[in-house]
């Protein structure tokens, strides 16, 4: 954040308050008309994705002790808003093509699961934005994705539940992407630096993201909902199994380092949420997510140590290893699984 007060005070609110006019206006000519008809995702299910992008991410991004209060607090702020803004750009392309509108609830619970996308980008850039620039790239990036999402859906018939687990590489990559237009920060500084406490805080966010990643993955799935939450969990599990386990090989001292475990034990959610309804066995959906892992442990090496330094990348929270390369590895394997 600007050290500036004058100047967050003078442009942040009217900024806000500009979207929201926008926002406003805009639902009222495109969602005038009534809604009657029965939504095929519970409410429960929306409640678990919405905790997990709240409390999940909100404390999953708490690891830098600079930004403890601004990863809460700015995280709400690009939710809340990212929500009302993929609402709109999902409704502008229906009623573009002239397509029925979904139910209210599907199309909050869409536009929940899209704002991860934005969530993950910016743990990549914490420590190096304002707000102002946040909320900027939050409008910019959700229109981005839904066009890619669009253009997934009407040239590469990718279903569109399968389409919305790209909100993972997505987020990755793009957050990577603009993280390249700033400066980094001193390896000596602040605003790399961390404490106990924003560990353990940022560790209780991969717990929330742990137990509801079963449902983010589930929510929009049409068809065997159960097969999804049971090959989810079974990756997740191993993930987390390998996590430790490789924890413990690669550290001189034959401990456990939470670094490892805080991003590892979450990689298997991601690879399998492509093809976690194509997969018929329990035991592919654990090979994926102890490939998963073994990427994510292994990577943050030689990211961290060789690639990033020769390309120039800051990653803050690690989202390269963390979601990047287990999504590319599902999507791999979402291709493998249709051939």
């Amino acid at each position: 954040m600007s050290s500036n007060y004058r100047n967050f005070r003078n442009n942040v609110p009217w900024l806000i308050l500009f979207l929201e006019a926008v926002f406003i206006v805009l639902f009222y000519f495109l969602f005038s008309h009534g809604d009657e008809s029965r939504s095929m995702v519970s409410y429960p299910a929306f409640q678990d994705v919405n905790h997990m992008v709240i409390f999940g991410f909100g404390f999953f991004l708490t690891f830098l002790k600079r930004y403890g209060f601004s990863s809460t607090g700015f995280n709400l702020l690009i939710v809340v808003l990212g929500v009302q803004c993929s609402v709109l750009i999902e409704g502008l392309f229906y009623f573009l093509l002239e397509i029925p509108h979904e139910d209210g609830l599907k199309r909050i619970t869409e536009a929940a699961v899209s704002i991860t996308a934005v969530v993950i980008s910016t743990g990549a850039l914490l420590g190096k934005t304002n707000p102002v620039q946040l909320i900027l790239m939050t409008v910019l990036e959700i229109i981005v994705f839904h066009m890619s999402r669009w253009i997934n859906s009407m040239y590469l018939q990718v279903p569109d539940h399968i389409g919305m687990m790209h909100v993972h590489l997505f987020g990755a990559y793009f957050g990577l992407a603009v993280s390249s237009c700033f400066s980094e920060p001193s390896p000596r500084s602040e605003k790399n630096a961390s404490t106990p406490k924003s560990a353990l805080l940022s560790m209780l966010g991969t717990l929330f993201l742990w137990v509801f990643w079963p449902s983010f993955n589930s929510v929009l799935s049409v068809d065997e909902k159960w097969k999804v939450t049971y090959n989810t969990y079974f990756a997740l599990a191993v993930s987390a199994v390998t996590a430790f386990t490789l924890s413990a090989m690669t550290t001189k001292d034959g401990k456990f380092r939470m670094a490892h475990i805080h991003s590892a034990v979450l990689a298997g959610g991601v690879a399998v949420g492509y093809a976690a309804d194509r997969i018929q066995y329990p035991w592919i959906a654990m090979i994926l997510g102890l490939l998963a892992s073994v990427i994510t442990v292994l990577g943050s090496y030689c990211l961290q140590r060789c690639l990033n330094p020769a390309l120039k990348i800051h990653d803050s929270s690690g989202v390269h290893f963390t979601f990047g390369f287990p999504a590319v590895l599902g999507a791999l394997a979402q291709v493998v699984l249709l051939v």
